[in-house]
């Protein structure tokens, strides 16, 4: 274990143990490689979900600011200096 390694136990379903180890296996993992590598993935799904939801919330925070045809350069030409 490096200094970056956390210990954790889990209890699974005897099935379910089953089926960690016989995937272990026929992809020639560790069963602590397995489980890393679906709870990384598993993470990017959910942090790319959130992600969305924050540029959606922006958008939908954003609605009715800008008059359709509005350029940055019309802004700039109609602003005080």
């Amino acid at each position: 274990m490096s200094a970056n390694d956390v210990r954790k136990n889990f209890v699974f379903k005897k099935d379910v143990a089953q089926h960690l180890e016989e995937i272990a296996k026929r992809e020639n993992k560790s069963m602590t490689k397995v489980v890393e590598e679906l709870v990384e993935k598993k993470y990017s799904e959910v942090s790319k979900e959130e992600k969305l939801k924050a540029v959606h919330a922006f958008f939908e925070g954003t609605k009715g600011m800008f008059e359709p045809g509005m350029t940055i350069q019309s802004i700039k030409a109609n602003m005080d200096v």
